[in-house]
């Protein structure tokens, strides 16, 4: 396989970063990272939705290799010491600031325009490599291009309860590893690359410990930033996947997941909430022999709240 870029989007986390930076060693050959907003007097800065999304609508793959980067992002002069930007120096990295999106898959098109090989490695500030998953990279590193019909890797994303892991098995499917040729996005949060061919299942483990639960119904219902998500992605199905940060992505029209809930946002909100949740309760015990319901419910729950939130948004819209 050719060179792999390691790509990671941060908000602050240099510790994380730090922690993931030295577990990773040896997995890639290049390093960007793309900082959420000013890192130094960062105020905050403006809304996504309201003033950005227009502005940074682009396919970014159209982008010129050579070419001046976008006026959304930038590097400052020099690195403050403690910072981030110093850790990716040191790392022999590269580090962009864009604007305050306070998600980063609107980030994703632009970083991955700037890397010089095909092949990404997405793995967020609070994740590292399994020893296994380490040592399948470097191997990788190490043998033929892959067929052309696989677009990219997936791996298992054991639930972590703060101080340790709590499956082995799942949740599945964390798409860890593609090319980026080879797949299309658009930079709504929740949103993962689409394979034009296919994505191979691997039976390794990239463990995410952030410094909470990794799940749970406090992560959905008390963290401010999971209201902002929601509010994010139903103000993006109220327009077009072309509105967003694009890669590769053409298609004014949404997936099947997102597209049902445009359509009839309450009956899929109540049928995920519902099915999803008893299909997870069924697959843990079957895969993992055990019942956590506080995770098993998550996924539908979030959907159902994320349908609530467009229905309301698009109501409020058809009233005015």
């Amino acid at each position: 396989m050719p060179e792999i870029s390691l790509v990671v989007c941060v908000h602050a986390e240099r510790d994380l970063l730090a922690r993931l930076l030295k577990h990773a060693a040896g997995c890639y050959s290049e390093l960007i990272v793309v900082h959420d907003g000013r890192e130094v007097n960062d105020f905050g800065g403006v809304v996504f939705h309201k003033t950005l999304a227009k502005e940074m609508a682009l396919d970014y793959s159209t982008l010129p290799a050579d070419g001046a980067i976008p006026q959304f992002y930038s590097t400052p002069a020099s690195p403050v010491t403690g910072s981030v930007h110093e850790l990716v120096v040191e790392h022999g990295g590269r580090y962009f600031e864009g604007p305050s999106c306070y998600q980063q898959e609107p980030h994703w098109p632009f970083a991955w325009s700037q890397t010089d090989y095909d092949w990404i490695l997405r793995i967020d500030a609070d994740e590292f490599p399994s020893a296994d998953l380490k040592d399948w990279l470097s191997q990788v590193r190490k043998a033929a291009e892959p067929d052309q019909s696989v677009s990219g890797y997936t791996c298992i994303w054991p639930l972590w309860n703060g101080s340790r892991a709590l499956t082995k098995q799942l949740p599945a499917g964390r798409i860890f590893l593609f090319n980026k040729k080879r797949v299309r996005f658009f930079g709504m949060v929740e949103q993962v690359p689409i394979a034009d061919g296919r994505f191979e299942v691997l039976p390794l483990a990239l463990e995410h410990r952030p410094l909470r639960k990794s799940y749970g119904l406090s992560n959905l219902l008390l963290r401010k930033q999971a209201y902002d998500w929601r509010r994010n992605i139903a103000l993006s199905l109220l327009g077009k996947p072309t509105d967003l940060q694009c890669w590769r992505w053409r298609n004014e029209e949404w997936p099947e997941i997102w597209e049902d809930i445009r359509r009839k946002p309450l009956r899929t909100g109540f049928y995920r909430l519902i099915m999803w949740s008893l299909r997870s309760m069924r697959d843990f015990w079957c895969y993992e022999r055990k019942l956590i319901p506080s995770a098993a419910v998550c996924g539908g729950l979030h959907h159902c709240l994320i349908a609530l939130v467009y229905w309301r948004l698009r109501r409020r819209k058809t009233v005015k």
